[in-house]
């Protein structure tokens, strides 16, 4: 399979997938995406955990792992990315944007993250990802249902109709426990702020740690309607 393949027949591969995948495991699901598409898959991770970089290291070794470095992270998720390409069988390839955030204040005028969040995002992230994927034709995520209400339908294999390109979510129907006992079995690397009353970690000046009862992503963009930056809604 190449990039120049028809996408509508990219698009009909990864609607059959979505229906024959539900119920696999994530390994059985992340394999079919490895045989499917060889070195034209990767993942993409915050380096909140190593779980999808490590599931997909055990049917795919050394598979291209996809990290935005958006200027903004705190040091301890620049830490975890740093530890899982110096000991996990994978290729971390960071992305970052075109303008670093000192050129980025410099035309937009500083702390743009409070005043248009959602401009920031499209600078820091989604462009830096999109460019990012060209070589790509199928991309892996870490999304859960569990996470959010704006992510319960996210199925396990789907179409990105914004990048035209196949969007694998291996552990869609995990729940947070399944992640813990995924780390505790296989020793796999976490962002240590997510034991610092973090539940899902994004850029410091947009994080917060989460209340108790509050939902994973509750801690980001707090006190705003923004629930997602755009990579994935």
């Amino acid at each position: 399979m190449t990039l120049l393949q028809d996408r509508e027949a990219l698009k009909g591969i990864a609607e059959r997938a979505g229906r024959d995948l539900e119920e696999a495991s994530a390994l059985e699901i992340l394999k079919w995406a490895a045989d499917t598409f060889g070195p034209r898959f990767c993942v993409t991770s915050s380096m909140e955990d190593a779980v999808v970089a490590h599931l997909a290291s055990r049917v795919m070794p050394g598979v291209d792992v996809v990290f935005l470095d958006t200027g903004y992270h705190f040091p301890e998720t620049i830490g975890t990315r740093d530890a899982v390409d110096a000991v996990m069988d994978v290729n971390v390839i960071t992305l970052t944007p075109r303008q670093t955030v000192a050129e980025q204040d410099a035309e937009y005028g500083p702390r743009l993250h409070d005043r248009n969040p959602d401009l920031c995002c499209a600078l820091r992230k989604v462009k830096p990802l999109e460019e990012g994927l060209t070589g790509y034709d199928a991309w892996a995520t870490g999304l859960r249902r569990d996470e959010s209400a704006t992510r319960a339908d996210t199925p396990v294999v789907g179409w990105d109709e914004k990048r035209q390109k196949v969007k694998v979510s291996p552990i869609a129907r995990w729940t947070q426990d399944d992640v813990d006992a995924y780390v505790a079995e296989h020793g796999v690397l976490t962002n240590p702020l997510l034991m610092d009353g973090y539940a899902s970690v994004g850029c410091a000046p947009c994080t917060r740690r989460v209340l108790e009862g509050e939902d994973a992503r509750a801690g980001r963009w707090a006190g705003r309607t923004k629930t997602e930056c755009g990579l994935h809604g």
